[in-house]
This record gives structure tokens, sequence and C-alpha cells, in this order.
């Protein structure tokens, strides 16, 4: 038995799982662009703090 199964006394369900097979998720494109956008501040921070 698993730890985490033998502690919650059920499966442990990992983000890979949550999904049934078959089932789709859609972005808009809203979500997409602000992902971007923070993709982008996190790497322009990471390069100005790596410059130090």
């Amino acid at each position: 038995m698993a730890q985490f199964e033998a502690l919650y006394g059920r499966k442990c369900r990992t983000p890979m799982c949550w999904f049934e097979s078959g089932e789709s998720v859609m972005l808009g494109p809203e979500i997409v662009q602000q992902t971007i956008e923070k993709i982008k501040m996190i790497r322009e921070k990471m390069r100005a703090s790596q410059s130090r």
C-alpha cells in the first residue's frame, strides 16, 4: 500500500489524472495572453537578478 493511500484512505490524484480521457480544456485568448505577459515579466526579472 502506498504511503498516501495508507494516510488518507484513497489513492493520490496528481494533476496528470484529474482530467478524464477525451475531455479537453479550452483556454480563452485572454488567459493565454496574460500568461505570456507574466512569463515575459518573470524572464526579465531573472535576467536582471543574474546580471548583478
